[in-house]
């Protein structure tokens, strides 16, 4: 159990003293509480943790958020526990626990042991969301949060909420550059960790809700708006990339076909050249647009033969599976059509994130 217990705290109250010395007497070495800008009456509470021995406060003069909280912890981590000259205080990793007692300390034994048997990869103490004590709004946010982290990013979590997490020595460095002050920093955490192929452990834990979880901080409106943010992103700016093609494509095309006609009647070789025209300047746009901005990518040219590969397969596939849907006789081709190629959408985008435009550094 050579970890060190970290505690982001925000008006705790005094059963956080008792669940410190229950994690000591569990043999935990070390705990770390962040003081993360809490009323002056709970100053006592941290003054008593700090003289407990192997315990530390970190103090934050105004509140910060739990992103922030985790952050500085591992920055004090990197500084004191992790230097060569501090080998008498060096730990194997670090686990992060929730200051309101839903971390039960015989579940923080489990991440623990989790840490030995999987060295280098990240362990989340999974809660079971059909349990009856779970509050609905609780259990319909991480439903929710699982179903988009697997559709958009690409993770197979079942709790991706979890403020339990073992952190090994490996991962501490570059998860305190990662972006988030907030609640949304666990999530962007998750959203590395499967982008750079770190293995993610999930070890059950009971699900404990005190109160109906009154004590949360967490805001149901603010803070999920900015975890679908983080995970839809990527994914709404390559939807906006598509539609500025298709506008792209449609103002090309009906320029030159005016040109090509001078406002004339209709001719059919205008419309092949007009369609051929728009097609190609329109395609180059959203390849680079999706290279540069969307994936932020920086692989060579043969991205572009990845690309156009991609199309002209999607192209394929979507005249096979319209036909072959319409000629069922229950769908229409129109509707047939809009479906067809609303998954082939999402397939395309999944396919330029994660083999097309994917780095090819260690952090994916």
């Amino acid at each position: 159990m050579n970890y060190l217990i970290v505690i982001p705290a925000l008006n705790p109250k005094r059963e956080l003293i008792e669940y410190v010395d229950t994690l000591l007497r569990h043999g935990y070495p070390g705990v770390l509480v962040v003081d993360d800008g809490s009323r002056d009456d709970c100053r006592s509470i941290f003054d008593e943790i700090a003289d407990k021995p192997g315990c530390r406060i970190l103090r934050h003069q105004a509140n910060m958020g739990k992103g922030r909280a985790l952050k500085d912890a591992m920055r004090f981590y990197i500084d004191n526990c992790l230097s060569d000259d501090n080998e008498n205080v060096r730990f194997d990793g670090i686990i992060t626990v929730d200051s309101d007692g839903q971390h039960v300390a015989m579940d923080v034994d489990k991440v623990s042991a989790a840490m030995s048997e999987h060295p280098g990869a990240l362990i989340l103490g999974a809660r079971d969301f059909g349990h009856r004590d779970v509050p609905r709004k609780s259990s319909f946010g991480n439903r929710c949060t699982v179903v988009a982290l697997k559709l958009f990013i690409g993770g197979s979590i079942c709790d991706t909420q979890t403020g339990l997490r073992g952190i090994p020595n490996e991962l501490i460095s570059r998860f305190s550059e990662l972006r988030g002050e907030r609640f949304e920093y666990e999530t962007v955490m998750l959203i590395d960790a499967i982008q750079s192929n770190t293995d993610i452990v999930e070890v059950p834990i009971r699900t404990v809700y005190i109160d109906n979880n009154s004590e949360t901080h967490f805001n149901p409106v603010r803070d999920s708006v900015r975890i679908y943010r983080i995970i839809l992103g990527t994914f709404l700016k390559y939807a906006l990339s598509s539609l500025s093609s298709f506008i792209v494509d449609y103002a090309i095309f009906c320029g030159a076909y005016y040109v090509i006609t001078k406002g004339g009647a209709a001719d059919s070789r205008a419309v092949w050249i007009s369609t051929i025209a728009a097609r190609i300047c329109s395609s180059l746009f959203n390849y680079t647009v999706n290279k540069k901005v969307v994936f932020k990518s920086n692989r060579g040219p043969e991205t572009l033969v990845m690309y156009y590969c991609l199309c002209i397969v999607q192209m394929a596939c979507s005249a096979a599976l319209v036909n072959l849907v319409s000629l069922s006789g229950v769908i229409p081709v129109q509707i047939a059509k809009i479906i067809v190629d609303t998954l082939l959408f999402l397939v395309s985008y999944h396919i330029q994130k994660k083999f097309i435009f994917k780095e090819e550094t260690a952090n994916g």
